[in-house]
């Protein structure tokens, strides 16, 4: 029986660039990305996407999948992933799944039940929250509907709400009933066999190393790179991407320096949130080998091997 393996954790931990080198020195091993918003085709910069030379070193699958136009969901993700894997084991090798995005991770490895879905639906509560005070009477009535998803989702989630409104109204089902795992401890068998492997950093590390990404993309052209997007039509989950949200708002006020310089101020502290929120779900997951990221490769590679360590060796999370 053919294990596959998946890399998890919070955002600038190192995760992309241990799985290229993990893939490279296994033949056997294929990357699947379960990033939300590397699947968008000409989002380059700001998802840290891998290379072009890196995606010829070792066969990547998820990537540039989608136009910035097209809607993205979880259930797509699913859907390619979970082939993406199939195809994979057909063809003898293994399946090396390397994403950030819990909800996007648990919904590939779990049986993960994904409700339906309503544009039209989806499109009149977005509209209501852009409405001055509209987002937070959305999330007034999810946490009257939904008590349990409105705590977990938090009043400034935007598509979250949303998304939890929409479900409520077409299932007529609270949207925190769907799907084993969500809003709770995680420790139930894969639908699929996989070592899950956790990397972790300390929050000062990861909170330099995330100062130091920015940077880096600032000067790699990210603010060229929105400009070109807002050429052509721009579907609005690729739109509200960290890094693209804050740089297209800056041009809406004109583009200035200051607007540019107080956009990656947000960049900067969105992403530090964004990745608290990553490692609060990540702990949830009971199934998780947590691995200190100085240590990260030699234990990988060993766990990782078709007949390698006890996944069940380690349990230490992060803190």
């Amino acid at each position: 029986m053919t294990t596959h393996v998946a890399i998890v954790g919070p955002t600038a931990t190192g995760k992309s660039a241990l799985a290229l080198e993990l893939a490279q020195r296994h033949d056997d091993l294929e990357i699947v990305s379960l990033d939300a918003m590397q699947v968008y085709r000409r989002m380059d910069i700001g998802t840290a996407k891998p290379t072009v030379a890196e995606r010829a070193a070792v066969p990547h699958h998820l990537i540039d999948v989608a136009e910035p136009c097209e809607p993205w969901s979880v259930a797509r993700t699913q859907q390619l992933a979970r082939a993406a894997v199939a195809d994979i084991e057909a063809r003898g090798k293994r399946a090396l799944l390397v994403g950030g995005t819990g909800l996007y991770v648990q919904a590939v490895v779990d049986a993960f039940e994904l409700p339906g879905e309503d544009l039209d639906v989806r499109g009149e509560l977005e509209a209501r929250t852009w409405e001055p005070g509209g987002l937070l009477r959305a999330w007034h009535e999810l946490q009257r509907l939904d008590p349990r998803a409105a705590a977990r989702i938090g009043e400034h989630n935007q598509r979250r709400i949303v998304r939890a409104l929409e479900v409520i109204r077409i299932t007529d089902r609270p949207f925190s009933s769907f799907g084993p795992g969500v809003f709770g401890a995680i420790d139930a068998p894969t639908a699929f066999p996989v070592r899950l492997l956790g990397i972790w950093r300390s929050r000062d590390d990861v909170a330099t190393r995330i100062e130091t990404r920015i940077a880096c993309m600032r000067t790699a052209g990210l603010v060229e790179e929105v400009r070109l997007l807002r050429r052509a039509p721009w579907e609005r989950t690729a739109r509200q991407a960290i890094g693209y949200k804050e740089i297209a708002d800056a041009f809406e006020l004109g583009g200035a320096s200051d607007h540019l310089a107080t956009a990656f101020d947000l960049i900067a502290r969105r992403t530090r949130s964004f990745a608290r929120r990553q490692r609060m779900w990540f702990r949830r997951d009971g199934r998780i080998v947590w691995i200190r990221a100085l240590d990260a490769l030699p234990v990988i590679e060993w766990l990782a091997a078709p007949d390698g360590g006890n996944a069940g060796s380690s349990r230490e999370g992060p803190s």
